[in-house]
């Protein structure tokens, strides 16, 4: 999948304390790459993965994502992943 989008498939990255400005991004990629250097910055930051088919279901995940997909439809998110970075500090 890497790469390759869907057009049933986006995924939303939203920092808390935010105040709702979500921004959404067709590949995962994009979406991890904006969410790490929001969570550098001291957010925590959710990676939502929103699919409206079940030809995004399959495309996401295959088999396993449709049957979730079949399971509720109308859910708005498929999957969320919480990213969060801690400092270690310098390291000699």
């Amino acid at each position: 999948m890497a790469g390759k989008t869907h057009k049933d498939v986006e995924f939303m990255v939203e920092a808390d304390g935010s105040a709702g400005e979500a921004v959404y991004f067709k590949t995962p990629g994009d979406a991890s790459a904006h969410a790490v250097a929001l969570a550098i910055s001291g957010h925590t930051v959710f990676i939502d993965v929103l699919i409206s088919s079940e030809a995004g279901a399959r495309f996401y995940g295959g088999d396993d994502a449709v049957e979730q997909y079949k399971e509720d439809p109308d859910a708005s998110v498929h999957e969320r992943f919480e990213v969060k970075v801690n400092c270690q500090g310098r390291v000699p």
